[in-house]
This record gives structure tokens, sequence and C-alpha cells, in this order.
């Protein structure tokens, strides 16, 4: 059925907009509620400053150590500060890019891809950079408002439906720093900012405990192997057999870098025993590819490679299906709680285990395994592979392509080395902890969030009663 939303010109005319979307009612009734309490246009209390222009710099210019330069999926949707994947710029260019330049308590916000979400820089990063995709918040002294409280109220729906609202461009995919400013927040009590900046502590407290333990875990790993600290040495020039190119069926250069055999080598002369994956293999099934015509704005999430990470799933420019669809396909391509995942198109070698049960379905980039855990310890084995041991073989697999394919063949022939049960369980309970530390830390912003909400409908004080029963 049609919905029709009534305006009258004089509104049209105040906010110079004539597309039909930006009057929905459900977007309309979001700054009615907000009307109710003293609010401000983000503008008016803060400095709002786009990332430098998209061509100012490029992926060479990243190098190892450095300015932390963030992109837009380093802002995660729940609040976070994703720490996992981070790229560097050197000094020169940050100081070439000051205005861009991020410091503790500013408040970074997406302007495209998933549009909207911010966080907060907190006090362990001196300074950083951000992209054209990022703006900065900088909240003047006298604002009265707290950068915890602001980046919660935009992740929390009264944030996300002005975003919706005031976003722009020929599909309505990116927010300029113009509209972010016109991004109306209420002035909730100081205890209540206080609050809010406390439990948002906390998560972030917990989310760097996972990263810690994560790294832990990988530690222990190229520890035991006798990898720790070691760097394969790439050679500019080498020779191979002729009999090795016939039984390899490869006749590029890059299959056949030393560097690549040099992992396993090292290996060996530490005489850890190297098995073949397809020995684990119990099942394997490739997800699938429904087309991009079936893709939706909202419904049961398409888990794409771009949406899976060592670390979990990720909401990285996320497509969906349609609630029949999904039913159609769940049987045969939704991923089981347990189950082994495994990247092998466009950034092949990610695995994952899968902590707990979801909705969705995998693209045919991914493959489904099922391992036998009497064998070998899951979250050891995917820790195996996303290590450098599995991304030497994987690269080797997949050189000489424009566009990465590692094949199923491929996949089962992975040289997996083997450590003592105990110690495989050692590393698998690391990841473990760390993967629990990650959901406590998006519990704690869940609630943080939605305290926000009841307080902007009801009351500081039943916000704050929220908070104390489920935080």
């Amino acid at each position: 059925m049609a919905v029709f939303s009534i305006v009258k010109l004089s509104e049209l005319e105040g906010a110079k907009r004539m597309d039909a979307e930006y009057y929905k009612p459900e977007l309309r009734f979001i700054t009615e509620i907000l009307k109710k309490r003293e609010i401000i246009e983000i503008g008016k209390v803060a400095d709002v400053v786009d990332g430098p222009f998209g061509s100012s710099l490029h992926a060479e210019n990243y190098v190892e150590k450095g300015i932390p330069f963030l992109r837009v999926h380093n802002v995660t949707k729940e609040g976070l500060l994703n720490l996992y994947d981070l790229v560097f710029i050197c000094e020169e260019d940050h100081e070439r890019l000051k205005s861009s330049e991020a410091l503790p308590g500013d408040v970074i916000i997406t302007k495209t891809g998933w549009v909207g979400f911010a966080t907060v820089i907190t006090d362990d990063i001196k300074k950083c950079n951000y992209r054209a995709d990022l703006a900065k918040i900088r909240l003047r002294a006298t604002s009265r408002l707290d950068p915890y409280f602001v980046s919660m109220f935009l992740n929390s729906k009264y944030g996300r439906l002005q975003t919706k609202r005031l976003m722009s461009g020929a599909r309505g995919d990116r927010i300029l720093a113009i509209n972010i400013k016109k991004i109306v927040i209420p002035y909730l009590k100081d205890k209540f900012q206080k609050e809010v900046r406390h439990i948002y502590t906390l998560a972030i407290e917990q989310y760097k405990t996972s990263i810690t333990l994560y790294s832990q875990a990988e530690n222990l790993l190229l520890e035991e192997l006798g990898l720790k600290d070691f760097k394969p040495k790439y050679e500019k020039t080498y020779t191979a057999k002729l009999s090795d190119e016939f039984s390899a069926h490869r006749i590029d250069a890059e299959y056949f870098q030393p560097a690549y055999e040099e992992v396993i080598e090292k290996l060996r002369e530490n005489n850890i025993e190297l098995q073949p994956l397809r020995k684990f293999i119990l099942s394997i099934q490739k997800g699938i590819e429904p087309g991009s015509e079936n893709y939706r704005d909202e419904g049961k999430p398409f888990i794409r490679v771009s949406n899976l990470s060592k670390y979990g799933f990720t909401d990285r420019d996320q497509k969906y299906l349609s609630e029949e669809l999904y039913q159609q396909l769940r049987e045969t391509y939704e991923p089981k709680q347990g189950d082994f995942l495994l990247t092998k198109d466009a950034t092949p070698g990610i695995a994952y285990v899968v902590k707990e049960q979801i909705e969705g379905i995998i693209s045919s980039g991914i493959l489904r395994l099922q391992i036998n855990d009497s064998e070998i310890n899951k979250e050891y084995l995917a820790l195996c592979i996303n290590s450098i041991v599995g991304k030497m073989q994987v690269e080797r697999d997949c050189g000489g392509s424009v566009i990465l394919h590692w094949k199923p063949e491929q996949v089962k022939r992975l040289q997996i080395p083997i450590l003592p049960l105990e110690t495989q369980q050692e590393i698998a309970s690391l990841v473990q902890q760390s993967h629990e530390a990650r959901k406590k830390a998006k519990e704690l912003l869940e609630i943080a969030k939605r305290a926000v909400e009841i307080a902007i409908e009801n009351s500081e004080a039943e916000a704050l009663d929220y908070i104390s029963k489920h935080a």
C-alpha cells in the first residue's frame, strides 16, 4: 500500500529538498521527538572536517609503522575503532595533511560505505589521520557535550535516521560534511552523559583485551613452530627445473619464488610434522551467487568474502537477500555454529570457525568445510591458515592471476603444521577468550545505545536504571 506524506510548502522551502524520501513519515517523526528536548545542531557546537581528497594518498603511501590512517572499515557499526586492520602513513604525509589530523576526544563519522556510524579517538592513540570518506567532529570546549555520548547518539536510531534523511548523491549513498553539521543532538544531563562514557570505555577495554588475547594466540603458534620473527627472503632472480614446472602445471615465474618454499623448509628444519589439509576435511561445499539483481538494502545478510575476516563477520558493504530467497537457500548455504569457513576468491585464505549460529547465506567465494575435530583443533587450524604458514602457500597457489582464485584441489593440498593436541588446545583457548571479550564489548555498546534511546524517549532516570540492570 502506498504511503502519503503531505508537507507544507514552507517546510519544503526551509529544507531546500525536493525529494520525497526526505519527507517520509518515519524520518520526520524523529525530529518531532527530539524537539521535546533542548537540542542543538552539531555544526553550532563542533567543527566538522572532511578527510583529504581521495587522490592525496594511495596504498603505496602506506608504511609499516607510523601515523595510523583510518578508513571506513576502521569504524564499526557498534561504535568501536577497529584496530585489527590499521594502515599507517609517514610523519611527512601526516604533516602535509594536517587539517585532517584527529586527536583523542575527536569523533570520527563515516561518510560513505556504511554511512553515519561513529567512534571516538581514544587517549592511547596520540594522533591519527583519516581518508576522504570519513569526517572529524571536534567538539568545542563550550559544547556541553561528551564525545562518547555524541558517538553513541549518532549510532542510535535517533542519529541513524537523521543521517539517512540527510544523505545525498545519485543513489543516496553518502553524507556531506555540510549535512553532518545539520544533525541535531539533545542536551541530556551531565550525569547521564558521563555514565554513557563509562560504559563505552568499559567496552573499549574489553575490545583491547580481545586484541591482546588474539595476539597472544598468534605469538604462541609462531613460537611453537619456530617462526617467531621469521621473515622469508624474496629473491629477485632464481631458477627452477623444467620437471618441477611440469609437475606443478605452472609456468609463471612467481610460483617458483624461493621464499614460498622457505617457510616449509624452516618447519622441516624444526622437526614440525606437516599434513595436507585434505586429511582433516570430512566434506567441502561452495557457497552460492544468487546474482546482484537479488541484492536488497535490508533483509538477511548475504555474506561475501569482504564480510569475513579472521576475527569474524564484518558489515563492510553488506548486501542482503529477501526473506523468501533466504528461506529457499538456508538449508544448504547457511553456516552453522562450528562450521569452518575458508575464502577462495578475491582475498583467498581467510579462515574462520563460526562461533555462534547466524542467519545469512554464504557467497560462492567462500567454502564451508566440515573438519574432523578428533584429528585437529579447528581454532588451531584456522590460526595456522591465517598465519604466515598458510599465507605463503596461498600466495604461491594464487600468484600470476589478475583476479585471485584458489582452487579446491589446491585448498586440499595446503600443508598444515601439526603441534601436540595440548598445545593446540592452549592456542584455541586464547582465540575463544578473544572472541568472548569482543562479544562482551559489543554487548556493552548495545546497552549504552539503548540507554541513549530510552533517555530521549522517556527520561535519563529510566535510562540509568536500564544500565544498572543490564551492564
